[in-house]
């Protein structure tokens, strides 16, 4: 672990949907623009905790594939159930308030390509049991940031299949926040709901 007692990152929870949303702006292929606006659904949902409405079928196939690799270890989640009991440990636990504070997205007819350093906040307490990380106070509040590359094919109907999740574990940094800085997930889904509710329109009806 990498404890760094500099500046901390501050997270900005309005930053997860801007580079959808600015790919938005540039993309102009129907089916593209869909996979955009399925993904900047599907984040902000994720960072919310409303996690079973990324398992919608509006948004997601029945059986959707994740697999999430870091160093030597790859974790499979293998169908709805699997999946949705991944997005239910991890919210149940408090620990979906993940920000990227840099993104880059490609977008193509196939899916997306995303490569981005992501910031997570965790409790003290569980930085032991869900980061491996022992640290000096339990009760504090950590930001623990990492490199990720993600892969997310699309099926022809623009519902996503599955993720690919690449976490460079030799990026991560570990800072103990000010109490002032730390944004709970109730906090974080109060600042995302008026972009998700209503849902933006972009004129795209997929193939």
């Amino acid at each position: 672990m990498r404890l760094i007692p500099a500046v901390v990152p501050r997270l900005d929870v309005l930053n997860v949907p801007r580079e959808a949303e600015r790919q938005l702006g540039l993309a102009t292929d129907p089916r593209q623009r869909a996979i955009l606006t399925n993904f900047r659904r599907h984040a902000m949902l994720e960072v919310s905790g409303r996690w079973p409405e990324i398992l919608d079928p509006d948004l997601t196939v029945p059986h959707p594939v994740y697999r999430i690799v870091e160093g030597d270890n790859t974790a499979l989640f293998d169908g709805h159930d699997a999946v949705a009991g991944f997005y239910r440990t991890m919210t149940d636990a408090g620990l979906n308030v993940l920000v990227p504070l840099t993104e880059r997205i490609a977008v193509a007819d196939w899916g997306l390509a995303i490569e981005s350093l992501l910031g997570q906040i965790v409790p003290g307490a569980l930085m032991k049991p869900a980061m491996g990380e022992d640290v000096d106070d339990i009760d504090a509040h950590y930001l623990v940031t990492h490199k990720v590359a993600n892969v997310w094919p699309y099926d022809e109907a623009v519902k996503l299949l599955g993720e690919h999740v690449y976490i460079d574990r030799a990026s991560r940094e570990v800072h103990r926040m000010d109490p002032a800085d730390v944004v709970t997930p109730q906090q974080a889904a109060d600042l995302l709901a008026p972009l998700l509710d209503p849902p933006i329109d972009v004129g795209v009806t997929p193939a």
